[in-house]
C-alpha cells in the first residue's frame, strides 16, 4: 500500500518498468476496477494482473513507460482522484516491429485504509492530439475533431 495518493503515478511507472504484473495489481484493491485504452474492463485484482502480465510478457516486453503531469485531487480525507499523464514507447506492434509513442492519462480512484492508499478503480485513456472525439463509421472508429475537416491522427 502506498503512504499517499501521490505515490501511485510512480509506483504504478515503477512496476511497469520492472514488468512485475504482481507489483502493478497489488497497488489495486481486490475488487478493483480496471478499464485500458479501448475499453477492455478487468473487474478484480487478478484480472489486472493477468492481463498486465499478458502484456509484458508480448508486445510490452520492451516498453518504457514515463510519468508526465500530475495531478492529485482530495475528495475527503480518505479518499483522493488521481490523473497521470503516462508516455509509452517501444510497444512492439502486431507484425513485430516497434510501435509509435502514445501518450495516455491514467485516472485512479484510491481509498485510504489501515495500512495506507490503495486504489479502488483505474482508466487508462489514449491522448490523440487535434482530436475531440471518436466517430465510428463503415470503415471502423476513427478520431476527428469537429474543428477541422479531417479526422486527425
Amino acid at each position: 500500500m502506498l503512504a499517499a495518493p501521490e505515490e501511485f503515478g510512480a509506483a504504478f511507472v515503477a512496476a511497469w518498468m520492472a514488468r512485475d504484473a504482481s507489483a502493478l495489481a497489488g497497488l489495486f484493491a481486490e475488487d478493483a476496477d480496471f478499464v485500458n485504452v479501448v475499453g477492455l474492463w478487468w473487474h478484480d485484482r487478478h484480472a489486472i494482473e493477468q492481463a498486465h502480465r499478458h502484456g509484458f510478457d508480448n508486445f510490452f516486453a520492451r516498453s518504457r513507460l514515463i510519468r508526465g503531469k500530475a495531478r492529485t485531487r482530495m475528495l475527503g480525507p480518505d479518499v483522493a482522484v488521481i490523473h497521470q499523464r503516462l508516455i509509452l514507447t517501444g510497444q512492439t506492434a502486431p507484425d513485430g516491429t516497434p510501435a509509435s509513442r502514445r501518450t495516455t492519462i491514467l485516472a485512479a480512484v484510491l481509498k485510504r485504509e489501515a495500512k495506507g492508499w490503495i486504489a479502488v478503480a483505474a482508466q487508462n485513456t489514449e491522448v490523440i492530439a487535434g482530436a475531440e472525439t471518436n466517430v465510428a463509421g463503415p470503415g471502423g472508429t476513427r478520431p476527428h475533431s469537429y474543428r477541422t475537416a479531417t479526422a486527425s491522427g
